[in-house]
């Protein structure tokens, strides 16, 4: 008896060696429609303490889905291949769906950027996407750029977006706060300098 996958993969979608041979990837073989679910995660939930004593090639084909749990495909399929890019074409829908983010034509590799699951450093390498907008590494941290936060809002996971508003909220308190400041600080009266005689 064969394993069933734990991913599912749109059948629009098939997994395959990428052209320069660096790796497998998922390549539209249909057009796909902007908004349309081409993938969803699946495996087993690790927490961090477990997470960091799995194999490499594990580590590297996981999501994390909120903060210290990783999903881990058990088994691996094809539809656990989507790669990062710094110019997605798609985007999470909740902790474990991916959806297009703009109409995808037949050939296109279909990638995400990992900004919007990852908020850890366990996952970090030096970016080959070749993108415009490549950042060159690809980090834990890199949900907090705020150009990232506006180009894909409405497509990070729960658990990132959740940080996001918080960071927010922080930043417009303090800002609050600093402003108050100031209006306090006109209203101190300044020392009067006496003329030199």
């Amino acid at each position: 008896m064969s394993e069933q996958p734990s991913s599912y993969l749109s059948s629009k979608l098939e997994g395959r060696l990428k052209a320069d041979k660096s790796g497998n990837s998922i390549f539209a073989i249909e057009p796909i429609k902007k908004g349309e679910l081409i993938a969803v995660f699946g495996g087993v939930v690790y927490e961090w303490e477990d997470f960091i004593h799995l194999p490499e090639r594990e580590k590297m084909l996981c999501i994390q889905v909120e903060d210290r749990h990783f999903l881990v495909p058990r088994p691996i399929s094809e539809g656990d291949y989507v790669n990062h890019s710094c110019n997605p074409n798609a985007g999470l829908s909740g902790q474990i769906g991916l959806v297009a983010m703009r109409d995808i034509k037949i050939g296109e590799e279909v990638c995400f950027d990992y900004a919007m699951s990852d908020t850890m450093a366990y996952d970090e390498f030096e970016c080959l996407c070749g993108a415009v907008t490549c950042r060159g590494k690809v980090g834990g941290n890199d949900w907090q750029r705020p150009e990232l936060q506006k180009r894909y809002a409405g497509f990070f996971a729960p658990h990132v977006q959740r940080k996001i508003d918080a960071m927010k909220a922080e930043r417009k308190a303090f800002e609050r706060a600093m402003r108050a400041a100031a209006k306090t600080q006109k209203y101190v009266t300044q020392p009067t300098m006496s003329p030199n005689k």
